[in-house]
């Protein structure tokens, strides 16, 4: 029989819709008959107040195993997804009765994203955001070059940021591409480890520009493929995979 966690209400104290709190009864109930997950770090998870979560994004499976990470650590995570999520019948509303904040890229609301989740923080909630904006394209799961929404979210709200890192998520429903073949067969090993909050303390005071937000940026994924590379038991690669020139590059890193 599959293994199932604990009521999330003995670590979870927040409140929740009853949408969130539904879908968090279901992955309890289906996730263990997918999936072996394993848990470490979640005492660097704040029990409260504003904080940012950073993570690596691997697949379309893995806001599922990071969300239920979150909330049975006592928090309902906002997470910050793409714009087109909130067109698809059902799937939209589930997002805004749970909260999550759209992210309208390449249009001219792009900036409301940072502003909701500005405000989600004021309001002590705890933001998800994946640095690298979508599925990472490294060919051997690596994070890939990001983009500096998280980086100018955390400047400018000064909210604490926690790096997690998972591995395994993409052996359910596949990388980029989704492939429903793999949700048969044994379940798959997924593990989750959450780090302890990055130190962005010497970038504070300096004027957000494109170049330090770069190096915030740089820092971010960084942290995640150093996360990665101890999870793994894998040395990380020298450069970082960047999706418009489709190879890896050599990372920049201008001293702050």
């Amino acid at each position: 029989m599959a293994f199932r966690r604990p009521h999330f209400d003995k670590t979870n104290k927040e409140p929740a819709s009853r949408v969130f709190r539904f879908l968090a009864h279901l992955a309890r109930n289906l996730v263990p008959f997918i999936a072996r997950t394993s848990w470490s770090g979640g005492e660097h998870i704040p029990r409260e107040g504003g904080a940012i979560v950073v993570a690596n994004h691997i697949s379309n499976f893995d806001p599922i195993t990071l969300g239920e990470f979150l909330i049975w650590q006592g928090r309902w995570p906002r997470f910050l997804g793409k714009a087109d999520i909130w067109k698809v019948p059902v799937l939209g509303w589930v997002a805004r009765k749970c909260g999550q904040i759209p992210v309208y890229r390449g249009t001219d609301r792009a900036g409301e994203s940072l502003v909701h989740a500005r405000e989600a923080l004021e309001a002590g909630n705890l933001v998800a955001i994946y640095p690298e904006g979508t599925i990472t394209a490294d060919p051997d799961g690596w994070p890939m070059s990001g983009r500096r929404g998280a980086a100018q979210l955390a400047l400018t709200t000064g909210a604490p940021v926690i790096p997690v890192v998972q591995n395994g998520a993409d052996q359910v429903l596949g990388g980029k591409k989704i492939e429903v073949r793999r949700l048969f067969g044994r379940r798959k090993d997924i593990t989750i480890v959450a780090g302890p909050p990055i130190d962005l303390s010497r970038f504070a005071g300096q004027e957000p520009t494109k170049e330090l937000l770069d190096s915030v940026t740089t820092l971010l994924l960084d942290t995640l493929t150093s996360m990665r590379a101890t999870l793994i038991g894998e040395p990380a690669p020298e450069g970082r995979y960047d999706m418009r020139q489709g190879r890896r590059l050599p990372i920049t890193r201008r001293d702050q």
